[in-house]
């Protein structure tokens, strides 16, 4: 059987090739396939119309099974970062802080993109960063990622565009077992068992466990120092679990149904590494649905989703190194929603989908603030006297409606999609206050917010002929506080952060053009975008007057001159080119390409905002300029593939006033795959394989290290 990579988008710094890992079947090198024939089998789930890919207005990507499992990278997101315009460092999720582990698309900041697995929302209920480890490597089919504003379907959070990560179909009593091995004792095991119950029910059970006893993230190279690190660091050790059942069923006739049950734990060291203060979460989630044809051209969905975590953190203070402070956060979020989806035939719009949707946030934040046990007593005791203890409670509502129409026009090859979507959010937080060990609770009433958000979507697309084809689209776009900035405060002091429950969502307006030039052997894709946000949320330096309000006065005060809130008193633009190419050279050789230029900058600043350390039209901090990759793949028998990839980042800056660099890198990665048999296959990968010490970009107080040497050797077996 002939099998071939079906490479449709950006896979940049992502070998394309033919080799293909799967139970009873066996590898082979396929001629190059006509890529204008392959569009028509790849589906976009992500846009709740099943768009096929060629009709994609908006700059989309899909990477398949196949050029995930001979990704250099062993993660999810590492290989994501080599997309064109996704601004994630050479720092794996899992040496990071459970509350850092975002996504920054289009140098559009953090938190403002949205991440599914099957569809349900994968961002964390209370900080909006990405939950990575709900789903390993194992387990995943492929991914969707649509770049660009996708509010008018997903509403909230969908700045930056949708990443949908789809996890493997049940089969009929499949098996499989994989596991590696790798640098830093990173290990990682997996088991999965398909059960068919009946032709009509059918289950999978999985489980899986990473291991690592992971490097030391302080950077200690120039422009940092060996100072950099302190007394009771050590390596950013980390361990995650997940146990899934899975379920698909044959409701009746016309109905198909669905179910996911899942529990997930993980436990790493903070930022800094300090090895007397992990951090860990469990959670438990929960999703299903159906879906129901009432006839040929017309369907109905229903979808709900669970999801419960609770996060325990302490922070350490550097200075004689101390848990400052210790972290009780329960949270969930829980939606549902319902689609109408109508293929018309010979009609001037050829579907229409119409949708409702809800949502809920709630969460809590427990802190308890500790004094320093003295310079005598830090070394036996890590935990001083009780000084202060700071509580709120928030909880905030989405409701959404959709509409959606496409058309194909007769006289002229031109596609039209017009969405638009009406959300209306809500905010209520009924407890928040603070109090220091002796003195008076201070207390905060907020009041409850309501906003509602229209987010329309346009988009065009033009064939131009059968190679090439011209797209635009333009948009609108939102993102509410999260409800880390609205309920919880943090720290002590001049490094106190005091929440602002009165932060409002932010707002986008973007548009895009691109095209796409296909042909047998490969193709050349080109986007530029530019993406407007207002009412940017930001840190500012609160006023004396705003300290005594928020944190008491005298002795007993929480806090003190330099401790900061959050305001909405910044607005910022992103304009930037993304390239992606791809050829065959041969039946033995393919490359890849990508680049892509992004100027990001803050446009006004205001208010409380400080305008010395956010100048404005100045690149922002943690955003490179120029981002390129380029892959080169060799398959030297039917059975074996081997790519050698290369990731260069421009240089950038730790902080938006310019005034600690982050210089240009490149990194360079390798795989090699071989199919022992039909049901075993073994893979040896290396991720920066010169060992190349350097920088890694991002921003905040301390320079990160990126990923150092990593050699990995792992396996799989079908049964």
């Amino acid at each position: 059987m002939l099998f071939k990579q079906n490479k449709i988008s950006a896979c940049i710094g992502m070998l394309f090739g033919s080799f293909l890992w799967s139970s009873g079947a066996q590898a082979q090198i396929a001629p190059p396939p006509d890529y204008d024939q392959k569009l028509s089998d790849m589906v976009v789930t992500a846009t709740k119309s099943g768009t096929i890919l060629r009709d994609m207005t908006q700059n989309t990507t899909i990477l398949t099974k196949e050029e995930l499992e001979i990704a250099p990278e062993q993660t999810i997101d590492q290989i994501l970062k080599n997309q064109s315009s996704v601004f994630l460092n050479d720092q794996p999720f899992y040496e990071k802080d459970p509350t850092g582990q975002s996504i920054n698309v289009r140098g559009l900041g953090n938190a403002r993109t949205l991440v599914l697995i099957d569809g349900v929302p994968a961002n964390d209920a209370m900080y909006g960063t990405v939950q990575w480890n709900l789903v390993p490597m194992s387990a995943i089919q492929d991914v969707e990622f649509i770049r660009g504003g996708v509010s008018s379907l997903y509403g909230n959070m969908g700045m930056g565009g949708v990443i949908n990560i789809t996890t493997k179909p049940i089969g009929d009593n499949k098996g499989e077992v994989s596991g590696s091995i790798g640098s830093y004792a990173t290990g990682t095991v997996a088991v999965s068992k398909e059960l068919a119950m009946s032709d009509s029910f059918k289950l999978r059970a999985s489980a899986d466990y990473f291991s690592t006893q992971g490097y030391q993230n302080i950077a200690t190279i120039s422009p940092s120092s060996q100072s950099a690190l302190k007394t009771g660091m050590g390596n950013e050790s980390a361990e995650n679990a997940n146990y899934r059942l899975q379920g698909s069923l044959k409701v009746s006739q016309d109905t198909d149904g669905f179910f996911n049950l899942g529990l997930h734990s993980m436990s790493n060291l903070p930022t800094g590494g300090y090895n007397f203060a992990r951090k860990s979460t469990n959670e438990t989630t929960i999703s299903g649905g159906t879906t129901t044809r009432l006839n040929s051209s017309e369907q109905v969905q229903v979808n709900a989703f669970y999801e419960n975590t609770t996060l325990q953190q302490q922070n350490v203070s550097s200075s004689n190194p101390y848990i400052n402070a210790t972290f009780h956060n329960p949270y969930y979020q829980v939606g549902g929603s319902a689609q109408y989806t109508n293929n018309f035939q010979n009609s001037l719009i050829d579907q229409m989908i119409v949708s409702a949707d809800a949502k809920q946030l709630s969460a809590s934040n427990y802190q308890n603030n500790y004094a320093s046990p003295g310079a005598v007593n830090y070394q036996t005791s890590k935990l001083g006297a009780l000084s202060s203890q700071v509580v709120s409670e928030g909880t905030q509502n989405f409701l959404g409606i959709l509409g959606q129409a496409k058309s194909n026009l007769t006289a002229i090859p031109l596609q039209a999609t017009l969405s638009a979507r009406v959300d209306n959010w809500t905010s209520q937080i009924p407890v928040n206050y603070t109090q220091a060990v002796g003195g008076a609770q201070v207390s905060t009433a907020v009041p409850n917010q309501s906003k509602t958000k229209l987010s329309p979507n346009l988009g065009l697309l033009y064939r131009a002929s059968r190679e090439l084809d011209f797209r635009a689209a333009a948009y609108q776009a939102f993102h509410a506080p999260g409800l880390n900035n609205s309920i919880r405060s943090y720290g002590s002091g001049s490094s106190y952060v005091s929440n602002n429950p009165l932060l409002t969502p932010e707002n986008m307006t973007g548009y895009e053009i691109g095209s796409d030039y296909r042909w047998k052997s490969g193709f050349i894709q080109v986007t530029g975008f530019n993406a407007n946000v207002t009412n940017a949320i930001a840190t500012y330096t609160m006023t004396s007057s705003q300290i005594a309000s928020v944190c008491g006065t005298g002795a007993t005060a929480v806090c003190s001159t330099g401790a900061k809130s959050y305001s909405n008193d910044q607005s910022l633009r992103s304009t930037g080119l993304e390239l992606q190419a791809h050829y065959d050279i041969s039946s033995k050789w393919a490359t890849d390409l990508g680049y892509t230029l992004t100027k990001a900058v803050l446009t006004s600043t205001y208010g409380a905002i400080d305008k010395t350390l956010n100048p404005t039209g100045v690149q922002i901090a943690g955003t490179p300029r120029n981002m390129g990759s380029a892959s080169l793949t060799y398959f030297p028998i039917p059975k074996a593939s081997l790519t050698a990839s290369v990731r260069y980042i421009g240089n950038s800056w730790y902080d938006t006033a310019h005034t600690s660099p982050i210089p240009a890198y490149a990194v360079v990665g390798a795989r090699a795959n071989y199919e022992v048999t039909p049901n075993a296959t073994v893979y040896l990968s290396a991720v920066n394989l010169l060992n190349r010490n350097y920088i890694t970009f991002g921003s905040g107080s301390q320079y990160t290290a990126g990923q150092p040497q990593t050699i990995t050797v792992g396996g799989r077996i079908t049964f």
